[in-house]
């Protein structure tokens, strides 16, 4: 912990406590492939969905929010190329989100579980059925 502490500059960890806990927790994702783990399921779970169905989501820090956002975002975005006046036939969207941005937890349940403070909710519909598995973008 003190490794961690001398080498990340000063200001870094001023909000968060102690530096070393986002530090382990950037070692934790990474060894256990995480957010490779979340890339695939994503796309695999929206397929899996059928119209009418409905997915939720909980990302309980930034990169996991990042893709589920994406993720969502993408399905909900029609792929009729611009300029086009009219929408194309299956370019619609297929998803229509149910929140939004995310939904937090409120200070109520955030005071019953401090844990919670950092979870983040974003759900969609899906609308139409699509014959490509959507994708989502790596984390940079």
């Amino acid at each position: 912990m003190n490794i961690v502490r001398a080498n990340v500059p000063g200001g870094a960890g001023a909000r968060s406590g102690n530096p070393a806990k986002r530090t382990f927790q950037a070692l934790r994702i990474e060894v256990n492939g995480e957010l490779n783990a979340l890339e695939g399921a994503l796309p695999a779970a929206i397929e899996a969905l059928a119209v009418g169905g409905r997915i939720a989501v909980l990302a309980y820090h930034s990169l996991e929010d990042r893709l589920v956002k994406a993720a969502l975002a993408a399905g909900a975005r029609s792929t009729t190329p611009e300029g086009v006046p009219v929408e194309l036939p299956g370019h619609g969207p297929y998803l229509r989100l149910l929140t939004r941005g995310a939904a937090a937890p409120s200070e109520e349940e955030i005071e019953q579980n401090p844990r919670a403070a950092s979870a983040r909710l974003r759900a969609a519909e899906r609308v139409r059925p699509t014959s490509v598995r959507p994708t989502i973008g790596a984390v940079a």
